[in-house]
């Protein structure tokens, strides 16, 4: 059973070019790299690191990773609930990002996702399904330019 807390992970460049994948299970639904915790105690940046392996074929070291120290709980879609144990109906979601110097073709697990492509922020966020991805691509336009513009809270 999954855990009902997971992390969130926009991945962008300098420019604001952000990375989305789409769901194999939903065609159609865009987001950022996510996933949940394999087990209560893991640290939420060795949750980022793996998924971000998972999903791109890219390795990161959790000190690349920036904590937006914000968090969302949300209703867990009715597909999904059979993931979770019998009860949960929610998930709380951590914010971080991923800032690199440039674009690069992730290696998909086409178990997991159809397709990738690189948006300026605005686009991404209005590709997205969530809300909450939606939400944290629109804060990467906040403050000084460049990587260190990601937003927190």
């Amino acid at each position: 059973m999954k855990l009902p807390e997971s992390v969130l992970v926009v991945i962008h460049t300098p420019a604001l070019d952000v990375l989305l994948v789409e769901r194999t299970d939903h065609p159609g639904f865009w987001q950022s790299i996510t996933g949940s915790r394999n087990t209560a105690g893991e640290p939420l940046r060795t949750t980022c690191v793996r998924e971000v392996a998972e999903e791109t074929g890219l390795i990161v070291s959790p000190d690349q990773l920036d904590d937006w120290h914000l968090s969302h709980r949300f209703r867990i879609y009715e597909d999904w609930r059979h993931r979770y144990a019998l009860g949960v109906t929610h998930n709380t979601e951590h914010v971080f990002a991923l800032c690199l110097p440039r674009t690069f073709a992730p290696r998909l697990d086409p178990r997991e996702h159809l397709a990738y492509r690189w948006l300026k922020w605005h686009e991404a966020a209005e590709a997205c399904f969530s809300w909450s991805n939606a939400d944290a691509i629109r804060r990467l336009h906040v403050g000084a330019p460049g990587c260190q513009a990601t937003a927190r809270g």
